[in-house]
């Protein structure tokens, strides 16, 4: 019993719970608002709803481990130790996934050093600059419109066909040109200016050739 008192009077003199519930609910309320920005503005295509889900246990258990340790090294080494024999096997399918764990990790360890201000101060910059960062990526991936176009038709004439389709690109580039008899593959990248031309596109192809073979690959890694 004895003991147990002296444990319980340590525990009081190197943490206080006033500090402690703060800290606990600005990091909550953090994650949770982290959660639900990445729900809504998140670029990965797996489920964002399900991954977002561990944000704020994540938060909350490095926010109860920060606040235990920080104040002993012993449990600081014995930490190291435990984790040491730890091992993640989840695949993070996506770098945006790392990421946000790295940051609602980050709000667990601002909080449970005991710098809730910093910790609002921190999301308070980092997600208008993510939010930001996302419009331009997206507004420069929209802009793109880089497709790879093959075309396999007995329509010989090049020129015809790279005026046919040109009309409904922005930037055309023919890459290859392969034939077989009657039939001839085209290999081209171009820049569609709106997906809406894609009907556009086809329709002038298989106005040269009803019988062509289209097939339209989106590559955005393309280096034009």
């Amino acid at each position: 019993m004895l003991n147990f008192e002296k444990y319980l009077s340590d525990f009081n003199s190197t943490i206080d719970l006033q500090d402690f519930l703060v800290n606990f609910f600005v990091v909550a309320i953090l994650a949770f608002l982290v959660q639900q920005f990445y729900v809504h503005f998140g670029r990965a295509l797996s489920d964002r709803r399900k991954f977002a889900g561990i944000f704020l246990p994540l938060a909350l258990a490095t926010l109860l481990i920060i606040t235990v340790i920080k104040s002993s090294i012993a449990l600081s080494l014995g930490l190291v130790g435990a984790l040491s024999i730890v091992r993640f096997r989840a695949a993070i399918k996506d770098p945006e996934e790392l990421t946000y764990l790295f940051l609602v990790i980050g709000l667990g360890i601002v909080g449970g050093a005991n710098k809730p201000l910093l910790a609002i101060l921190s999301f308070a910059l980092i997600l208008p600059i993510l939010y930001i960062h996302r419009l331009i990526v997206g507004k420069e991936k929209s802009l793109s419109g880089k497709s790879h176009i093959n075309i396999r038709t007995s329509h010989s004439n090049v020129q015809s066909l790279i005026d046919a389709v040109g009309n409904h690109l922005s930037y055309l580039e023919l890459k290859r040109v392969d034939a077989k008899g009657d039939r001839h593959f085209y290999s081209l990248v171009g820049k569609l200016k709106s997906v809406s031309e894609i009907e556009g596109l086809k329709s002038a192809i298989l106005a040269l050739d009803t019988q062509a073979d289209i097939s339209i690959i989106d590559q955005p890694d393309i280096i034009l």
